[in-house]
């Protein structure tokens, strides 16, 4: 008899053993799997999202913090408020594009949930924010004037709340707008954004003279080795404003998903250590049970090294089939994690199509990992059944 069946016929000995262990490592697998996966979706979707902005550089209110920032990348409403005026001021520098933005939180009924679930309207001048973002018509028309009474939507929200050209949306009590159009696909957080102009806006949500952030590019690329310049000319005719460039921004977000990715880790470690523990309790138990078999096996000539692999490769058959079913329980687990945890954390994943992201690394990367700690976990059972002597094992 052959090495691997005699393995293969020593596991499946004790059937009910067998799955437990079996059980323990692909649950600490799919943990594993499933909280880098989801990590890895969340700081891919920041990044594209960031990457979307439309400009080179923010100015956002001064002491705006780090976790109040990412509301800039999602779409949310910040905190804090920039004076209109502190526009006009920058508005006048020579080389720049800059728009205003007055972003707002509101509740809208979706009839697919039959619920209220919460998005963003933004407050925008309109035909500077088309040339700005290069915005095009999915359908129905664009603001004719900046003080229309009217709103536009993207895709996302047309979709999501399942509304169209000539749909009624009542943004707040008593205030109720037309949709005129649809945007083209943006791939970024004004396809989940209500937009309507900023006067609109402003006299809505009683936001008199105030706007949330500016997003502001260059009118010349090369103008980008002189930001410096432009900061310090920003600084000079507006106050409590602060100049972030969107790379700055992204490398702060990022900083914080990587802190919440290294806590997901962590959890995943728990459940990996558990699950080797789990393996030396059962190759442990396979070493005693099987003590008649190993001094058996030693007196027909078995060597040490014949009984140490048995014992190793029975831990990493372990890993092997663990790992496997780990990646497909984790995938399994992020696509249906990921849309609950986006919809309980709508304030902070707002405008983010958080999924599972598994990738060919990820899964080569578990199943490997897998192996390594099962073999490691047998290391000491097939060391502990090879020292045995023919006579202590048949006693």
């Amino acid at each position: 008899m052959s090495i691997l069946k005699l393995v293969s016929k020593n596991l499946l000995r004790r059937k009910g053993r067998f799955i437990f262990t079996l059980l323990g490592i692909t649950i600490g697998m799919g943990a594993f799997v499933a909280l880098f996966s989801i990590g890895g979706n969340m700081q891919s979707e920041v990044t594209n999202q960031a990457g979307a902005l439309g400009g080179d550089f923010l100015i956002v209110p001064d002491d705006l913090c780090v976790f109040n920032q990412i509301g800039i990348i999602t779409g949310d409403a910040l905190p804090e408020a920039i004076d209109y005026e502190e526009f006009e001021n920058v508005r006048g520098i020579e080389d720049l594009e800059i728009i205003p933005l007055l972003t707002r939180r509101i509740l809208i009924y979706n009839p697919t949930a039959e619920a209220e679930q919460q998005t963003t309207v933004s407050g925008i001048l309109p035909e500077l924010t088309q040339s700005f973002r290069d915005w095009t018509m999915y359908d129905g028309e664009y603001f004719s004037y900046d003080d229309q009474e009217a709103i536009i939507i993207g895709q996302g929200i047309m979709n999501r709340f399942q509304l169209s050209v000539g749909s009624e949306l009542e943004v707040r009590p008593g205030e109720t707008f037309t949709v005129i159009g649809v945007l083209n696909d943006t791939n970024s957080n004004d396809d989940t954004t209500v937009h309507m102009p900023l006067s609109v806006a402003q006299r809505v949500f009683d936001r008199e003279g105030t706007i949330t952030y500016m997003a502001a590019k260059f009118t010349n690329v090369e103008d980008m080795a002189r930001f410096d310049d432009f900061y310090a000319k920003i600084h000079n005719v507006a106050n409590n404003i602060n100049v972030t460039t969107n790379e700055q921004l992204l490398g702060r977000v990022l900083s914080i998903l990587d802190s919440v990715n290294v806590t997901l880790r962590l959890v995943a470690g728990v459940a990996l250590i558990a699950a080797a523990f789990g393996i030396i309790n059962t190759m442990m138990t396979a070493v005693y049970e099987r003590r008649r078999e190993i001094g058996i096996l030693q007196a027909l000539g078995g060597k040490a090294n014949a009984i140490f692999k048995i014992f190793v490769l029975e831990s990493g058959l372990y890993g092997l089939l663990g790992g496997l079913l780990g990646v497909g329980v984790g995938t399994l687990a992020a696509i249906i994690a990921a849309p609950l945890i986006a919809g309980e954390n709508q304030s902070m994943l707002m405008g983010m199509e958080l999924g599972a992201t598994l990738d060919v690394q990820l899964v080569v990367m578990t199943v490997v990992f897998s192996l390594v700690i099962s073999v490691l976990s047998g290391l000491y059972p097939a060391w502990k059944a090879s020292r045995l002597t023919p006579i202590e094992a048949i006693r």
